[in-house]
């Protein structure tokens, strides 16, 4: 199958005070990923008020967006369109108020109303400790690339 058309996501890396790195646990038409908070770019948006809103949509947050940390230089094609091809650019986000976000403990801690429906979409947000990151930590193809650059260049 050829590809159509080209899908750009964004994404953010939120470190907090005590080096925990905040992820999104999802569950996507009967399927459970965990993956960074963000999304994809609509039409007219820059990369940067992108981020900004999905946190806000995401997380309830207001983040300031930091340094750039990587954007998609291979071909990937997603993984819930085959007609897809993804860019994803990674950005340091910054945020106030993390003490309000509610996280769960347990990945893919799920109330069972989020998952009734297999063709549903929900997500749970939650910590992870830097020492415990690994590319594993992560669903997505491009995400475990990101866990690959932190750990070997933010030590």
């Amino acid at each position: 199958m050829a590809i159509s058309r080209y899908t750009v996501r964004v994404y953010g890396i939120l470190l907090d005070d005590d080096k925990r790195i905040l992820v999104s646990d999802e569950f996507i038409r009967g399927d459970y990923f965990t993956k960074f908070p963000g999304g994809g770019l609509e039409v007219g948006e820059g990369t940067r008020d992108c981020l900004k809103r999905e946190f806000k949509e995401e997380t309830g947050l207001d983040v300031t967006v930091g340094d750039h940390i990587y954007t998609t230089d291979y071909f990937q094609p997603s993984a819930f369109n085959a007609n897809d091809q993804i860019i994803s650019i990674y950005y340091f986000v910054r945020a106030e108020g993390l003490n309000n976000l509610q996280v769960k403990t347990k990945v893919f801690d799920f109330e069972l109303h989020q998952i009734a429906d297999p063709q549903g979409q929900s997500e749970v947000l939650r910590w992870i400790e830097w020492n415990d990151l690994t590319e594993e930590s992560v669903s997505l193809p491009i995400d475990k690339i990101i866990v690959h650059i932190l750990k070997n260049t933010y030590q």
